[in-house]
């Protein structure tokens, strides 16, 4: 069995009753991938890493990372939550599916440093009140290559040529232009504003994004092109995801805020 012991930064992905007192917590870390940890007596009153070990916390922990195996932290120097999403439901359930999708992504032990950075760029993001509809879409396309699903959106992938209106086909793996969309029956007729968005997608830098505005219209025909290529390409869909699609309909029946 190998093992680290030092500082490593983390994410909060998911956490578990073990035994009776004891809790598992897996993080996804900025230097082992994901771990999963043994925390002896984190139920108990007064457990002195509960800050960090909160849902939606990034922190800088002091630990031991086993591999295979459990791994154990002894220390936390930093621990901050995100707290909008912590107290927003909506927010929650997107940030929840964010980091179930990059949870089922890789396998665990897998370092994934550049989405460890990622993770938190849309946490901070969605945090900080940037639409978190259209951050979860931005994580999905990017997300599309670690599942193995390396869709073409740059150029028509028949010619390469982009100046004309493109479509996607499943088919092809990637976008068509006009002059070749009777090569697929079955392209997803996407509608313009969402194809432009999606090819942006493909390559924007979280990190860099300040503000982003996207009309209701082309929200839902996002989610429905990326929830079909999820169902026909990926087929991957985390709980998480099936919440966040009836989050609507259970919202609706809410009585109305005062």
């Amino acid at each position: 069995m190998s093992k680290a012991v030092g500082d490593f930064g983390g994410i909060v992905l998911a956490r578990h009753n073990y035994r009776e007192s004891d809790m598992l917590v897996k993080l996804l870390t900025d230097r082992f991938g994901k771990k999963m940890f043994l925390l002896h007596r984190a139920r108990k009153p007064g457990f002195r890493l509960t800050a960090g070990i909160l849902p939606f916390t990034l922190g800088e922990y002091v630990g031991t990372v086993n591999d295979p195996g459990l791994s154990y932290l002894t220390a936390i120097k930093h621990a901050e939550q995100f707290q909008a999403i912590a107290n927003d439901i909506t927010l929650n359930a997107h940030a929840t599916y964010i980091l179930a999708l990059i949870d089922q992504a890789f396998p665990d032990g897998e370092p994934i440093a550049r989405w460890y950075g990622q993770a938190v760029d849309s946490l901070r993001l969605i945090d900080g009140g940037i639409d978190a509809a259209v951050v979860t879409n931005i994580t999905e396309v990017q997300l599309l290559e670690a599942f193995g699903v390396a869709p073409n959106w740059q150029g028509c992938v028949v010619c390469g040529r982009r100046d004309l209106p493109l479509d996607f086909s499943e088919q092809y793996g990637g976008v068509l232009c006009r002059d070749h969309w009777r090569l697929d029956p079955y392209r997803f007729h996407v509608a313009p504003k969402a194809m432009y968005l999606l090819r942006q997608f493909s390559t924007i830098r979280l990190g860099a994004v300040h503000s982003i505005t996207v009309g209701a219209a082309t929200k839902t025909e996002l989610r429905r092109v990326l929830d079909r290529i999820y169902l026909d390409l990926v087929g991957v869909t985390p709980k998480a995801k099936k919440f966040l699609d009836q989050l609507p309909s259970w919202q609706a029946k809410l009585p109305p805020k005062q």
